[in-house]
């Protein structure tokens, strides 16, 4: 399998019109600002049918155990409900209740695209951007969209614009570190054995470590033993969270390129972006990341600058669909491959499955770190990886309905 930056380009022919005549534009010498803006401002959601305003009239936290679910309420009756990324919103909920909920609670839920711009303005609440809010936006957004899709029996897929592909090819994480290398190559054959998945990934470095390694030389050794144990036809991702300064992160690279690794993701600190752009740039290995970041400019400029390859923003960390949409639409104008994070908690990997299912320029693998505990049904679909791949359920909103019992059996935060 060769895999290597250049390689990571999309084809125009498959995205949308105003993605499509960017990624034109764009591909014709480095792409510019206006290439970027252009590809993530356009129009998202197909609400054409839906004549009559609907207004929220009530937005709640529902929970259940350790599961938290928002259902929003229109004054005509509509409804819709989602699970959130629980394990952040247990902290973070007043700012759900106080500065999300009750924004959106009187306003069109038709306007979304907007509202999840305006949502900044009032009392300040553009100082508070980062993980905190944007986990309460996305709980919103997701409980708002599984409702507009209920309304218009479109499925998530459709509300953005159709259905690129139903069944997703998924890559097998692990998020183990310390164990031994002989330890984490078991393990991974363990997560291929349930699963059938054609690609893994496991962790590198010793997370935000300085590059310190979790054991002494882990991952020197690791990274030649995965590939021995699992053969040339696996694709193989690493993860370093973060470990390296620029020197070690370029040498770790460069033994995954010796390797044939599909991707190395956040080689240096998230958050120094002429760090990795250095290790990028030094490596034909394809650089990812991305989840750690919460804002549009950010993202543009590591867009515009190629700091990464395959651009990873999470869809509960960075804000929902919309949001994410429009960095992945700027991704293919750059002609760059996108995956989401998951967040591992939840219904994360249904949320995910839906975004590949629309974007162009979905990369070759989603991650999926295993099924969640919350009882459904769903009639499309088993949610299960089977033969490495999940299919993306039918139907309006995200295609399930949570157990009634469960739902009755929460309390209101």
């Amino acid at each position: 399998m060769e895999l290597s930056r250049r390689s990571l380009l999309v084809s125009a022919g498959s995205l949308p019109f105003a993605a499509s005549r960017a990624l034109s534009a764009g591909s014709e010498g480095a792409v510019t600002l206006e290439d970027l803006d252009r590809a993530a401002h356009a129009p998202l959601l197909k609400l054409d049918s839906i004549k009559e305003p609907v207004v929220i009239k009530s937005m709640e936290l529902l929970r259940h155990e350790n599961e938290i679910m928002v259902r929003v309420r229109s004054k005509d009756g509509a409804e819709g409900l989602s699970v959130t990324n629980s394990w952040w919103l247990a902290d973070t909920y007043p700012l759900f209740l106080n500065r999300v909920a009750a924004f959106l609670v009187g306003k069109d839920a038709r306007q979304l695209e907007t509202l999840m711009e305006d949502v900044l303005q009032p009392t300040l609440n553009y100082k508070l951007q980062g993980l905190a809010l944007w986990v309460c936006l996305a709980a919103a957004e997701m409980a708002i969209l599984e409702m507009l899709g209920r309304i218009t029996q479109q499925s998530i897929g459709e509300l953005f614009g159709g259905v690129l592909q139903k069944d997703i090819a998924v890559y097998r994480a692990s998020g183990r570190r310390g164990n031994r290398p002989e330890e984490e190559v078991a393990y991974l054959q363990k997560l291929v054995a349930e699963t059938g998945a054609t690609a893994i990934k496991f962790r590198v470095g010793g997370m935000l470590s300085n590059n310190r390694d979790s054991l002494p030389g882990r991952s020197e050794a690791l990274i030649p033993m995965v590939r021995e144990a699992f053969g040339s036809d696996m694709t193989i991702y690493a993860d370093s969270n973060s470990s390296y300064d620029v020197p070690n992160a370029i040498r770790i690279g460069r033994l995954m390129e010796e390797h044939d690794y599909g991707f190395f993701e956040e080689p240096c600190r998230f958050d120094d972006l002429w760090e990795t752009k250095q290790v990028a740039d030094a490596l034909q290995l394809p650089i990812a990341g991305g989840e750690q970041e919460f804002s549009f400019r950010r993202f543009r400029w590591s867009i515009m600058n190629r700091v990464m390859d395959v651009v990873q923003p999470d869809l509960h960390y960075y804000g929902g669909y919309i949001r994410s949409t429009r960095v992945a639409r700027m991704a293919a104008a750059a002609g760059l491959q996108c995956t989401p994070h998951m967040s591992g908690w939840g219904l994360g990997y249904l949320n995910a499955l839906h975004f590949m299912s629309y974007i162009p320029n979905a990369a070759s693998h989603m991650e999926f770190k295993g099924l969640s505990n919350i009882p459904f049904h769903c009639d499309s679909s088993s949610l299960k990886c089977e033969k490495g791949m999940i299919r993306v359920p039918d139907g309006p909103g995200f295609g399930i309905d949570i157990d009634p019992d469960y739902v009755r059996k929460s309390k209101a935060i």
